[in-house]
């Protein structure tokens, strides 16, 4: 059904502790802590930046889709880095409505859709630290490219 809590679990993305700070039709904020993915200089690892903006990026699209019809997937994604972060990492982005209602108008007609999500990300200071860039694609599960 529309708008249920999906039910895909990664457990690579569980494994880093992220969290879900909050949630809401076409919006989520989520926190990726620092404790377990640092590296060997103890800022946060490059890998925890990406699981969080694809994460950050992709549960918008997923809260409004029929997943019984419907999955996304992430057709690339991008980390641009400002500075360093030694401490928890935050991230949010929205789905302005106008842009769902496309997406899923598209979905229903022609079983595929897709929208690009480009969003800071803060340490626990509130300083840009990155910029993720995150295409996500939404497909029927009967899709099939195109020849």
């Amino acid at each position: 059904m529309a708008g249920a809590v999906p039910k895909y679990r990664v457990e690579f993305v569980e494994r880093t502790g992220m969290t879900r700070l909050e949630e809401r039709r076409g919006y989520a904020r989520l926190m990726m802590p620092l404790a377990g993915n640092e590296n060997h200089v103890n800022v946060m690892y490059l890998g925890a930046y990406t699981v969080l903006a694809e994460a950050v990026a992709a549960v918008p699209g997923i809260a409004v889709l029929d997943t019984t019809r419907f999955f996304p997937i992430i057709k690339d994604i991008y980390v641009d880095f400002h500075k360093s972060a030694a401490s928890d990492v935050t991230a949010e982005f929205t789905l302005e409505e106008e842009q769902i209602e496309a997406m899923l108008a598209d979905l229903e007609r022609k079983g595929s859709s897709g929208y690009v999500a480009e969003f800071p990300m803060h340490d626990a200071d509130g300083m840009h630290v990155a910029t993720g860039r995150v295409t996500v694609k939404m497909l029927s599960h009967g899709w099939k490219k195109p020849e």
